[in-house]
């Protein structure tokens, strides 16, 4: 990969990595980091990529693993208050709402969502970047949407 190609890949997809990144994490820092990691292993990567499918494709998976990685380590698991992480801004009061009811899902329900509504993937490319099976992806969507209907039902 050149130095152009690279920088075109980072302006195009840093953001994106980034975002699955924070929803996987929760914390901005932790998906900063994650972010910057997955940019270095695409900077030294080999790999000939077939078309930008196929490298937005890479970089989810490459992403999803990253964020495994750091969460399995101690230092992930430190302590941080939550009034210390800032808070998202939003434009209207539903999305910080719906945010936030997100947010409150557990993991396996949280980014199999982010990616299916946000990102706009398939189930089974879901199933495939998280290294699951399309049904259990189904089955965690819409436990998923269960769940954050009742969420939103109660607040």
């Amino acid at each position: 990969m050149t130095e152009q190609e690279f920088n075109q890949a980072a302006q195009r997809y840093l953001d994106m990595v980034y975002r699955i990144a924070l929803n996987a994490l929760r914390r901005p820092a932790d998906a900063e980091d994650a972010a910057q990691t997955v940019m270095l292993r695409l900077w030294q990567t080999q790999e000939a990529f077939e078309g930008e499918d196929h490298l937005r494709h890479w970089l989810v998976r490459v992403t999803v693993n990253v964020c495994r990685d750091l969460t399995r380590s101690a230092w992930y698991r430190r302590i941080v208050p939550l009034e210390r992480c800032p808070e998202p801004t939003f434009s209207a009061p539903e999305e910080g709402r719906l945010y936030d009811a997100v947010m409150a899902l557990p993991g396996k329900y949280r980014l199999p969502l982010y990616l299916y509504y946000y990102e706009g993937y398939g189930a089974a490319e879901v199933g495939e970047l998280l290294g699951v099976k399309t049904s259990t992806i189904q089955t965690r969507l819409a436990r998923g949407r269960e769940k954050l209907k009742k969420l939103l039902e109660e607040a």
